[in-house]
């Protein structure tokens, strides 16, 4: 029985030497206190604590299991232990302390170290590259670094801060900051400008930060279909022409290529305008072709539509039309007069008064102030009428290009200028007076033709009875009338005798 009885109790023994080879009981946690991030070659401190253990007390520094770091001995009963490394590649990972106290031993909770590698070399890259592109494209700008970890980015346009704010101001640019890139899905003649980021790190209180330089984006707008004009001037006893080109929008450089009857007659790189100017033979009175013009640039050829290259002498016989303007009052404002002429290609107008000439687009300030032209003085305006105004106006015209060309002269036009002006109550007043004359008018008329009626009536009644009465008279001429019916048996039949002749 008591061999036993010691058999039973030697597994107990067993395992309380196990636990004493293994370092006996656990003590109460440890705590490990220590960074979560740290830059690459700084220094950081893992402090170490089991308050409560009796001394001698050994602290270790693990990391990643059981991989050792570290050894501290505490033998004054202190009850912490620090440990001093330096930050490497390798550095990071999780971190916890183990404590042996009294052949116990305690497990701390696991600190997880984040090494953050300092920012430097900061650029922008664009896509496509070099930034330069067409409206409606898209845009990606990247933020890119030569080194470094845990980053953050900041953009800026123009020097300014992209942010998604609502009350940013460039926020109608419709610029969304994406990680380290900045898309623009369809850029406008707006977005074109310079653009930078910065790229940093922030550990606590200590940042780091690296900028990039400025790139500039630009954006270029398409043409449009190009405009075909031409001049003509006199040099001696010749004339000469001058044919332009020109797109009312897009992005220089671009090409004009000038076309006389299909054939090119030649071309101009234009590098800071979207006009182009070709010389060309021309006689006045003579077709001289079709002429066109083409602008070419590195993603669009457009061309114009196609002119005839003819310039009509003035002539014909000129007709001035005249309006009057009127406010709201219905006082007279102003007066717009129109030379209309049948005859010229390039005419120049001149205007008279009564026969003294007024002025016309060469000659600046006119004797009259309230006189100004418009429409390359085809059209005079009397900005401001007073009875100084009234007259005969005539316009005349001749060939702008030859001052020693003849000139047409219109019929003189009276232009009539009075005060007579009615407010809007008279004018109110006289539409009700006439509104209430028309209505009597109707009412009398009405009135008549119902009487009329009547009359005509009552006269087909007399003269109804008129005609009545003589056939009575006729028949009773001819037949003898009984005038009381009697009876059958009291009536002799006999025969009447005529009178008839």
């Amino acid at each position: 029985m008591k061999n036993k009885q010691e058999l039973c109790l030697l597994p107990v023994l067993v395992v309380a030497c196990l636990v004493s080879i293994m370092g006996g009981s656990p003590l109460s946690s440890p705590i490990l206190i220590g960074p979560d991030k740290a830059y690459l070659n700084s220094k950081v401190v893992f402090q170490c604590r089991s308050p409560g253990s009796p001394p001698p007390i050994t602290y270790e520094l693990l990391k990643d299991g059981n991989h050792l770091v570290a050894t501290s001995n505490d033998l004054q009963d202190d009850q912490s232990a620090t440990f001093s490394l330096k930050i490497s590649v390798t550095s990071e990972g999780s971190y916890h302390c183990r404590v042996t106290a009294g052949g116990n031993t305690g497990l701390s909770g696991t600190v997880l170290l984040q090494v953050v590698i300092p920012v430097s070399g900061t650029m922008v890259t664009s896509d496509p590259n070099p930034p330069i592109l067409y409206e409606g494209s898209r845009l990606v700008l990247s933020c890119d670094v030569t080194r470094g970890s845990h980053l953050s980015y900041t953009w800026f346009y123009n020097r300014q801060e992209v942010t998604s704010s609502p009350t940013s101001p460039l926020t109608p640019l419709l610029l969304w900051p994406v990680g380290n890139t900045l898309v623009v899905e369809r850029v406008t003649a707006k977005h074109a400008g310079n653009y930078s980021c910065m790229a940093g790190t922030r550990i606590k209180a200590n940042s780091r930060f690296s900028s990039s330089g400025e790139v500039t984006v630009r954006v270029k707008a398409y043409l449009s279909v190009p405009q075909i004009s031409f001049t003509i001037s006199k040099e001696g006893s010749s004339y000469r022409g001058n044919v332009t080109c020109r797109s009312s929008r897009g992005t220089p450089p671009v090409t004009f290529y000038f076309f006389l009857d299909d054939k090119e007659m030649g071309s101009d790189v234009a590098m800071e305008s979207l006009v182009a100017w070709f010389p060309v033979a021309i006689v006045p009175g003579r077709d001289m072709g079709m002429v066109q013009c083409r602008v070419e640039s590195d993603a669009q050829r457009l061309t114009s539509k196609p002119l005839t290259l003819e310039v009509v002498p003035v002539g014909g016989s000129p007709k001035v039309d005249v309006e009057y303007l009127y406010r709201a009052d219905s006082k007279m404002a102003a007066a717009r007069l129109q030379c209309l002429l049948s005859l010229g290609t390039f005419p120049f107008f001149s205007w008279s008064l009564n026969g003294s000439i007024l002025l016309h687009p060469s000659e600046g300030v006119s004797s009259h102030p309230s006189h100004a032209l418009a429409d390359e003085g085809r059209t005079l305006l009397l900005t401001e009428i007073t009875l100084e105004d009234t007259g005969y106006y005539r316009c005349r015209a001749r060939n702008s290009y030859d001052v020693t060309s003849a000139w047409v002269e219109s019929e003189p036009v009276l232009v009539q200028v009075t005060d007579v002006s009615m407010t809007t109550i008279e004018v109110i007043a006289i539409v009700f007076c006439c509104f209430l004359m028309l209505t009597l008018a109707g009412g009398v008329a009405c009135v008549m033709r119902m009487l009329d009626r009547q009359r005509g009536i009552v006269a087909s009644s007399e003269q109804r009875g008129r005609e009545r009465a003589a056939n009575e008279r006729r028949f009773s001429e001819h037949f003898c009338i009984i005038p009381d019916p009697l009876p059958l048996t009291d009536i002799t039949t006999r025969p009447l005798r005529s009178q008839y002749n």
